[in-house]
């Protein structure tokens, strides 16, 4: 075993354990930070598979975008420092078995697909070639995808920030009888 899987094999590690965590903390502050970390840790396994461009991409929107935006949005709804309810059990029970199912179905998949090498030659990853496959409009492009996410995004800024000033104008309008 050579130091590449060795440091595959603990990014991968890191990023699952982070994920769970992630979904089992009852603080959302903290689950986001492990969010976080777990997305940090994709980012070393895009490293080591020699996507620099695919790992900064990584780094910049979802570390530095999205995770933003959640504790920001965290931090707006002054709900930091508070614990999540507990779940309820139904769901949890439900959530428990689609989970396993899933697991089954990708390991029966897995265990059932011959891998067998392609000769189709592989596609460039160097960023005028990632570039042009992200603005391209016709060819199999993503900018409308990418303008798409960039609403959502968008629109979940505005929803975090109109429920903060709801919860705060609700606040203000209590103390006075």
């Amino acid at each position: 075993m050579n130091g590449t899987a060795i440091a595959f094999y603990i990014l991968s590690g890191l990023v699952l354990t982070f994920g769970a965590l992630t979904i089992f903390s009852r603080m959302i502050f903290r689950a986001a930070i492990f969010l976080l970390l777990s997305l940090i840790g994709i980012a070393g396994i895009y490293l080591l598979m020699e996507m620099e461009f695919i790992a900064a991409l990584q780094m910049i929107i979802y570390v530095g975008g999205i995770v933003v935006l959640i504790i920001f949005s965290i931090f707006l709804t002054h709900r930091s420092g508070e614990k999540l309810p507990q779940p309820i059990k139904r769901r949890a029970l439900i959530g428990g078995i689609l989970a396993l199912t899933t697991f089954v179905m990708v390991v029966v998949i897995l265990t059932e697909h011959s891998f067998i090498p392609s000769t189709i030659a592989p596609i460039p990853h160097d960023v005028r070639a990632i570039g042009r496959q992200l603005l391209d409009q016709k060819s199999h492009g993503y900018v409308y995808p990418f303008e798409l996410v960039s609403i959502l995004l968008l629109a979940a800024l505005v929803g975090s920030i109109t429920i903060a000033i709801k919860e705060k104008n609700s606040k203000v309008w209590n103390r006075f009888p």
